[in-house]
């Protein structure tokens, strides 16, 4: 098969699960029911009875990944939108961030720790709750390994959009500004979509909370190493 249309059948193959994962989740909206996850589950079922390779799927999967990076950039817009909530609370979504940032770090370096794993993976673990591209960039300045990093940054993902919700309801975060700093800094673009769930205000302190996330990751990710002695 040609490898245009191969592209175009896994891209369509991609899309038509989502949508069909996203009735599902209407219709049963929990958590473990939530689109992102079960259309990954999904392909990966897809993939494997059809005995195709990762690299045969990313022939149509390549071009929904570089949709990514437009995706984050759309969340400007109601970012713009929320502008004078972001002045007006600028300090409450710093700190936030910042405690979002330093757990997801140090809960990393503790789980790490307990189950004294390698150095290797301990570098690798330290960006998890960053999102994808910068975290690969930190992972590889610090001495991680970036493959082992993308695959924690995914499980913090889908840990935080599962638990996120009972979490928050159980230290009871009802704030809309406070549920969006959480998800940001917490897991990243899965949290951002979660966020949705929660009106514009949400979406728009997660697109902050994940951007600073990052910003900050990257300047602190090596002095915790440091300051550690990893």
């Amino acid at each position: 098969m040609p490898q245009f249309f191969l592209a175009v059948l896994i891209i369509l193959l991609t899309v038509a699960a989502y949508l069909v994962m996203m009735k599902v989740y209407q219709r049963f909206p929990y958590p473990f029911f939530l689109p992102v996850l079960t259309t990954t589950v999904l392909i990966i079922v897809l993939l494997k009875a059809f005995h195709i390779s990762y690299n045969g799927y990313m022939v149509g999967g390549q071009w929904i990944s570089s949709l990514l990076g437009p995706a984050i950039v759309a969340l400007a817009y109601p970012l713009y939108k929320q502008r004078y909530v972001l002045l007006q609370y600028g300090f409450p979504i710093l700190g936030g961030v910042l405690v979002g940032l330093f757990s997801g770090m140090m809960s990393g370096l503790l789980f790490a720790e307990v189950f004294g794993v390698d150095r290797d993976l301990i570098l690798s673990i330290i960006p998890k709750s960053i999102t994808t591209p910068v975290a690969i960039q930190i992972a590889t300045g610090i001495g991680g390994v970036p493959s082992m990093t993308v695959v924690f940054v995914m499980i913090a993902g889908f840990s935080g959009v599962l638990l996120g919700p009972m979490v928050l309801k159980w230290v009871r975060i009802r704030s809309s500004l406070g549920k969006g700093i959480a998800f940001g800094s917490a897991s990243h673009a899965l949290g951002t979509s979660k966020a949705f769930e929660y009106g514009e205000l949400a979406v728009s302190m997660s697109s902050v909370s994940m951007t600073l996330s990052a910003v900050l990751g990257s300047l602190f990710g090596p002095i915790v190493v440091w300051l550690f002695q990893i």
